[in-house]
């Protein structure tokens, strides 16, 4: 009998991927992403109201000030969703992935003084861990023997404003549009707009949450490959942006940055739809090792 091929297994140290969560924890809390300034920049000038351009100016000034003196650029430094895209051919040595994970947060918190924003046991006494931990944590396998991490703190604001709803199959796509559009009124000011808004749409109850955080990472002013997906997106920015809340609430055009939306296959009886709300200090950061 033939043997069977081998793969080869990479194995990389745990101590690597605290290390990169420590790194890009600390850059996500100070620096914008390149995109994001530059929407910042374009809408100061789009802008109609001149209230919401002031407003756009000094969210650019705060961004330019976190950048140099790598001060968070928020007061609410989130709590560290984390996401692994782990190539099925690593192994992982030298101690325990979660573990690895939550040390990198709790470094990252120590070193450049960002606000600790975890609580124990929230329906009860809601102590604070102290330490910024635990970290949500999500693992996929892919392909290959790399591992991506990718690092998105949450602030409570935008997370508080976010929603679910299962609805029903004949609601279509006007109910998807219409969905997102009220939940984007009911944050109001609340979520710090300009807000970037991801979009789940199909899978299951808890996959559709999943799709609309995962859709918060794409760049600003990259439309879905996906057609009738992309119609979705323009249509919903075009509602929100017609809304009126404007640069953190004080009124305008500029409501909304950009609208991602991630679709599924669902049960026939169901259509699941769900808003996850970034406010306009979008922070991620990622890399390969």
């Amino acid at each position: 009998m033939e043997e069977r091929r081998r793969t080869p297994v990479r194995s990389v140290s745990v101590e690597r991927v605290r290390e990169a969560v420590r790194v890009l924890l600390a850059e996500a809390c100070s620096q914008l992403p390149a995109e994001v300034v530059r929407f910042l920049e374009a809408a100061r000038f789009n802008e109609r109201s001149e209230v919401g351009r002031r407003v756009l100016e000094q969210l650019l000034e705060n961004a330019r000030l976190s950048a140099e003196t790598r001060i968070p650029l928020c007061q609410d430094t989130g709590l560290a969703v984390v996401m692994l895209e782990v190539g099925q051919d690593v192994h992982f040595t030298e101690g325990d992935l979660a573990t690895a994970v939550d040390e990198g947060v709790r470094q990252a918190r120590a070193e450049n003084h960002l606000r600790a924003s975890v609580v124990e046991r929230p329906s009860m006494d809601r102590v604070n861990t102290s330490d910024n931990t635990p970290a949500v944590l999500h693992v996929r396998l892919v392909p290959g023997d790399r591992v991506r991490v990718i690092v998105l703190p949450k602030g409570g604001g935008a997370e508080n404003k976010s929603a679910l709803a299962m609805l029903e199959p004949s609601q279509g796509r006007e109910g998807v549009v219409g969905f997102v559009t009220s939940t984007v009124e009911r944050a109001g000011p609340s979520a710090c707009p300009p807000l970037i808004v991801g979009v789940g749409v199909g899978g299951t109850f808890e996959y559709a949450a999943l799709l609309a955080k995962e859709a918060l990472l794409r760049p600003l002013g990259r439309r879905s490959p996906e057609a009738h997906l992309a119609d979705v997106e323009r249509e919903i920015m075009d509602r929100c942006n017609a809304l009126g809340i404007g640069p953190m609430g004080f009124g305008g055009s500029t409501t909304v940055a950009d609208v991602f939306v991630e679709e599924r296959p669902a049960h026939i009886a169901s259509l699941p739809v769900a808003v996850n709300i970034q406010c306009h200090s979008a922070r991620s950061r990622e890399t390969v090792i």
